[in-house]
């Protein structure tokens, strides 16, 4: 998502900030009044439908880079890793899209889902639960469910 702000509004990767909830791929929560271009919101950036279509992209994003590679994506998740090892061993307190057993935050319970964690020395200091719009908690229930749905095929 940060990619795709940034080629749009000719801008640095490093000054977007993109927020997203819930599961990967098209259940994806995009949370864009959440994503920021230098602290200033998309939403005062962009128009409706420039976001919307970003948002589209951004949860068949690992779809894409399926397809143009052969393989599922590698980097973004490596990436990712390092940075939470870091966050948890110089005891940043950095708060990280991270995939969290939930036990009640959001209204979900007994299920790992992607959400916004603060990381330190002791791990997982925080799970961070942010105001949700009734459109976006539908939409990170509805992506929690398919997690769940994913989990119950898998049986783990």
């Amino acid at each position: 998502m940060r990619t795709f702000i940034a080629r749009e509004l000719n801008v640095s990767v490093q000054n977007v900030r993109a927020f997203e909830h819930g599961g990967h791929g098209d259940t994806m929560v995009p949370l864009p009044r959440y994503s920021t271009v230098a602290g200033i919101p998309i939403t005062d950036l962009m128009d409706k439908a420039t976001i919307e279509r970003i948002c589209a992209r951004t949860a068949r994003g690992g779809l894409e880079i399926t397809e143009m590679v052969g393989t599922s994506a590698w980097y973004a998740p490596g990436a990712s890793a390092v940075e939470m090892v870091e966050a948890i061993l110089l005891d940043k307190k950095k708060i990280l899209p991270c995939s969290a057993f939930l036990q009640g935050e959001y209204g979900v319970r007994d299920l790992f889902v992607g959400v916004p964690c603060k990381l330190g020395a002791r791990g997982l200091d925080e799970i961070i639960e942010i105001k949700l719009t009734p459109d976006e908690d539908a939409a990170f229930k509805k992506s929690a469910a398919a997690v769940k749905e994913l989990v119950g095929v898998l049986g783990v």
